[in-house]
């Protein structure tokens, strides 16, 4: 398999949200109360109940050198059209050769934490549909077949986000972002029974529910005096945390057709996980009283777990212990681990010597089955290749 030929999917993007973000999709009632988008020291932020949100750099550092990296905060003319723009960031998928993009929120938070800390609740739940209407209408939409649409749940209250599930389902949104450790946002665990009206409406709904990295508003804790460097290398970590809470609580049990992808996570660390959630049942169970019936975990975090990669040599050597049905790519553009605009090239790098069959399975093959997306519903596949997109690039 060749760089140009490839057909790429990317489970795991950014949208940094434009100004206009709530013109079109809020009640005039509500208008008022949206978060704003104000200039201000040269910088862009957003304003939300007395709360400043500013774009972080690293956030949106797609185009530049990594000698220019930071964390500072930056404004929309510092930064790509594409992070903002629909038009401009199909143009950049197509510099990139990049087909498919399914893309996480930014100034609101993963999983809409932004309005959960609102006073009040029913304008809080209004400009989360907003956002979704904003994100499903208009962002994914504008293109049909180049974008998998991705909700923001109200994570306050359990019946509602499976109201919100249902309703954005019949929309064609089949993904839908939460908190890889709800506790430590201040909501209940995932071990008792408080998601469940929310797991029932994926489940009844086929909803995806991703878990990205972050998306409890912590990071891995650190030694005092670590350079960010640690954080950065442990952060994926924090998905193994995710994946064994879930693979030992009742969840998977409970919603035997659910299904989670766990975002920007990496591969690498799963032969290993796999193997030892395996050992943990077989010495441990009698005593802790799990119960997997005739199988053993490892094939049950299979069945429910889809795992992606933006480079991960390890995780693909190692793909048939992970399974090569569980595999997905990513691009992860604007951000700074992005390989933008260079990921055919690397990620031929990464599958080199895999078998053809097994690369479309990972590049995208994967992808639409999960999250039952069809681009070749709105384009051929000869003109879904690498080759074929960047052939349409303007400049």
């Amino acid at each position: 398999m060749q760089a140009d030929d490839l057909i790429l999917v990317s489970v795991d993007d950014h949208v940094v949200e434009p100004p206009t973000l709530f013109d079109n999709h809020l009640p005039e009632k509500w208008k008022q109360f949206a978060p704003k988008s104000v200039h201000r020291d040269g910088i862009d932020v957003w304003e939300y109940e007395g709360n400043t949100i500013p774009n972080i750099g690293l956030n949106a550092v797609a185009g530049r050198p990594p000698e220019e990296y930071n964390i500072e905060p930056t404004s929309y003319d510092m930064i790509r059209s594409g992070c903002y723009d629909i038009d401009e960031r199909v143009q950049d998928m197509n510099r990139d050769g990049v087909l498919g993009s399914m893309c996480f929120p930014s100034f609101v938070q993963f999983c809409g934490q932004l309005f959960s800390k609102s006073k009040d609740k029913d304008m809080a739940l209004n400009l989360l549909r907003a956002y979704n209407d904003w994100h499903i209408d208009e962002w994914c939409a504008t293109h049909p077949g180049r974008f998998i649409p991705l909700s923001i749940p109200p994570i306050w209250d359990p019946q509602l986000m499976a109201d919100e599930v249902r309703r954005v389902a019949a929309k064609g949104c089949t993904a839908v972002t939460f908190s890889e450790n709800p506790d430590k946002l201040g909501w209940p665990h995932i071990f008792g029974d408080h998601w469940d009206p929310f797991f029932t409406a994926c489940q009844d709904t086929g909803t995806v529910i991703c878990l990205h990295i972050g998306s409890s508003s912590t990071q891995i804790t650190t030694a005092p005096g670590a350079p960010i460097d640690v954080m950065i290398t442990l952060t994926p970590i924090s998905l193994m945390n995710a994946a064994s809470d879930l693979l030992w609580s009742p969840v998977l049990r409970k919603f035997p057709d659910l299904q989670f992808a766990l975002s920007e996570g990496g591969t690498g660390w799963l032969p290993y996980w796999l193997e030892r959630v395996d050992y943990v049942y077989q010495q441990h169970r009698f005593w802790t009283h799990q119960d997997f019936g005739d199988e053993l975990p490892s094939q049950v975090a299979k069945d429910h777990f889809t795992f992606c990669f933006i480079s991960d040599r390890a995780g693909v050597d190692e793909r048939a212990a992970i399974g090569i049905d569980n595999i997905t790519w990513e691009c992860d553009y604007p951000h700074s681990d992005s390989t933008w605009p260079n990921s055919p090239e690397s990620v031929a790098k990464q599958l080199d010597g895999v078998p053809d069959d097994e690369v479309n399975k990972i590049t995208y093959e994967n992808a639409m089955r999960v999250f039952r997306y069809d681009p070749f519903a709105h384009r051929p596949r000869e003109r879904a290749t690498v080759s074929a997109l960047r052939a349409e690039v303007r400049d």
